[in-house]
């Protein structure tokens, strides 16, 4: 391991191992840990330590795998050490549109990226509202949060018909989804003045994720997401290492004919969506969100705010939400949920298009966690740093900190 990996991690089994003052975690037995009770974690300390020690290796082919082969095999999981042995991760290239003149980058398949950008491409080929109608209470044009709805019950369908590992994917299926006519065909599919009957999605709702984005003193900016999934992962624990185990490959469907299907060695589709803005061609914002089924509507909303709008990093991210979500699970999007935040014409605009609306809390978890740096601007030959501007979500207990 590197000299910065050991001290990174070591700092890390440090902050979890002795010194954690955790107020929001849970005993065993359920009760909850009062503010300022000090929580050690000495398992998962000694983890980060065998890391720092032994590099990332570890995880996948040494100590810590034999032991997690060990763990999983007596709590019924398939995986075996050669499974571990034979992972693999992959740099990949980022996918991007062209949203007005600022460029939008995702992550290819597996994830959801395609979906979010080929949401974007539909809601650019209508004419946005002006830029007085993003406020910091939401959009208060009720045709565009419509336009977005409507756009965002086809993408997921898209999603669960074309998208999972893309060695499975139908060849030319990524490049059709974020084709400028296809958007076009699809936009002239959206009656401006009416909601359609969504089709019914095949996959479960998601959940259990966070987002962090990044940046350091050159301009570079990192958008990250994780997650356990279904709030607490798989909900085993080894207590000897202390590592908790997720489920996020959960999103896969049992009939073999799908392009979903569960098999050996198969990514199957996950709702992580990072983004990143550039701006005549430079970085210039790192955004995501968690939320499941709507992380490509809030990663749409916010490039629109930012971009049709003009709004500042914070109003983009605070600003209230809207999403087509499932009422039951497997169900079709049916539902158009608001946060009570957006001034009365809109709700009163889709229920009169045919929506039916339901409220959130004003800042609800469900509608996602997002949070965004920007570069406000970028650094200059001879040395002039990058000046920055942050934003964490109100929903959510994030928190935009300088080191």
């Amino acid at each position: 391991a590197s000299p910065a990996w050991s001290r990174a991690v070591e700092s890390a089994a440090r902050i979890f191992g002795t010194e954690g003052d955790w107020a929001r975690t849970y005993r065993p037995s359920g009760r909850p840990w009062r503010a300022g009770e000090r929580v050690r974690l000495a398992a998962l300390g000694t983890t980060l330590r065998t890391l720092a020690a032994e590099g990332p290796d570890a995880a996948y082919s040494g100590s810590l795998a034999q032991r997690a082969a060990a763990y999983l095999d007596q709590s019924g999981s398939p995986i075996r050490l050669d499974d571990l042995r034979s992972h693999r991760s992959d740099w990949s290239e980022p996918i991007s549109t062209d949203y007005r003149g600022v460029t939008s980058l995702s992550h290819q398949p597996n994830s959801c990226g395609p979906i979010a950008l080929e949401l974007l491409n539909i809601l650019r080929t209508f004419e946005p509202p002006a830029r007085g109608a993003f406020t910091s209470r939401g959009v208060t044009d009720a045709r565009w949060v419509h336009l977005g709805l409507e756009a965002s019950r086809v993408t997921l369908a898209h999603r669960d018909a074309f998208l999972s590992d893309p060695d499975a994917m139908q060849p030319g299926v990524l490049e059709w989804l974020l084709d400028d006519s296809h958007a076009r065909d699809v936009a002239l599919a959206i009656d401006p003045d009416r909601a359609a009957r969504p089709t019914a999605t095949s996959l479960p709702r998601g959940g259990g994720t966070i987002y962090l984005a990044t940046a350091d003193r050159w301009g570079g900016l990192v958008s990250l997401i994780e997650s356990n999934y279904a709030g607490f992962g798989s909900g085993l624990v080894d207590p000897e290492t202390g590592i908790a185990y997720q489920n996020r490959g959960a999103f896969f469907r049992l009939d073999s004919g799908h392009v979903n299907a569960l098999a050996p060695r198969k990514r199957t589709v996950h709702t992580l969506t990072p983004g990143m803005l550039l701006r005549d061609g430079r970085a210039w914002i790192a955004h995501g969100s968690m939320g499941g089924e709507i992380q490509p509507q809030v990663f749409a909303q916010f490039v629109s705010s930012m971009v049709d709008g003009g709004v500042d990093l914070a109003t983009a991210v605070s600003a209230p939400r809207w999403a087509a979500d499932v009422e039951r699970h497997l169900g079709p999007p049916e539902l158009t949920i608001l946060e009570p935040r957006f001034v009365p014409e809109v709700a009163e605009g889709l229920e009169a298009r045919g929506h039916r609306v339901s409220f959130a809390d004003p800042f609800d978890s469900g509608m996602g966690h997002a949070h965004a740096v920007e570069i406000v601007h970028p650094p200059q030959e001879g040395g002039t740093a990058p000046t920055f501007a942050a934003a964490t979500d109100p929903r959510s207990e994030g928190l935009p900190a300088a080191i």
